[in-house]
């Protein structure tokens, strides 16, 4: 599916419409004002999920720097114990 992009007057308008969209697909909605983009919706699922992932990316990161360890993880090995975690398999 490719990007949704709406004007602004859609929020008013069909408000109904964008937030099913944003439910069924988890994507965003990018509204336009003025023929330039002003804002993205999101459901707040895909945000939340959004954030968990940037999170992650955030420590992957930070961990990569660090200097003071002498085991490294792979990313695959990163992401296993995240799921892990998050599905209460430990």
């Amino acid at each position: 599916m490719q990007n949704m992009i709406r004007p602004v007057s859609d929020l008013r308008n069909n408000f109904a419409d964008i937030s099913r969209t944003v439910h069924e697909t988890q994507k965003p909605v990018f509204l336009t004002k003025n023929g330039f983009g002003d804002m993205v919706v999101l459901s707040m699922e895909a945000y939340e999920a959004l954030q968990l992932e940037s999170e992650i990316y955030t420590k992957l990161a930070e961990s990569e720097r660090a200097e003071d360890t002498a085991k490294r993880y792979t990313s695959e090995e990163v992401m296993s114990e995240v799921k892990k975690v998050l599905y209460g398999k430990l």
